[in-house]
């Protein structure tokens, strides 16, 4: 018994020697959020999708290349069952996404409509109402070449 060395376990770090690093990171993630916050680039020409449901009106600004900018649709803006399908629902959607776009300048927009909903015309009223210029309007909506049978239509 005598024979066996007795060894003993690595003594752990003080807690000194612990906590310099944990400053360190405190520091360091400290100094990423205090620097310059990044200016937002300059768009003056972009583009409008209008996706207009039977049940929601989805609107996505985008620049000339089709990076998106900004996005809303009638549920951020607080509507909530069949009032997300309204025309002024519609309005309202633009009117923020509007206040979202001061900061990248945008003035004139080529328009994107796709669907069928209420929504489609109070959009594009809405655009021009909130200092938007639109200089043009597409119909995107798909049309199917007798593809998938269409829903029933409603009996009311």
């Amino acid at each position: 018994m005598e024979d066996i060395k007795k060894t003993t376990a690595p003594k752990a770090e003080s807690a000194e020697t612990v906590a310099e690093p944990e400053s360190l990171a405190k520091e360091s993630a400290a100094k990423a959020v205090k620097g310059k916050k990044k200016a937002k680039a300059q768009v003056v020409s972009g583009r409008v999708y209008i996706q207009a449901t039977y049940n929601n009106t989805v609107v996505t600004f985008t620049d000339a290349n089709g990076n998106a900018l900004t996005q809303y649709s009638a549920g951020q803006a607080g509507f909530r069952g069949p009032k997300k399908s309204t025309p002024y629902a519609a309005g309202i959607i633009i009117q923020k996404a509007s206040e979202k776009l001061q900061a990248y300048g945008l003035k004139e927009v080529s328009v994107f409509v796709k669907g069928v909903g209420g929504g489609r015309e109070a959009a594009i009223r809405a655009l021009n109402a909130n200092g938007i210029n639109v200089l043009s309007i597409k119909d995107v909506t798909p049309i199917p070449h007798n593809g998938c049978r269409p829903k029933k239509p409603r009996r009311v």
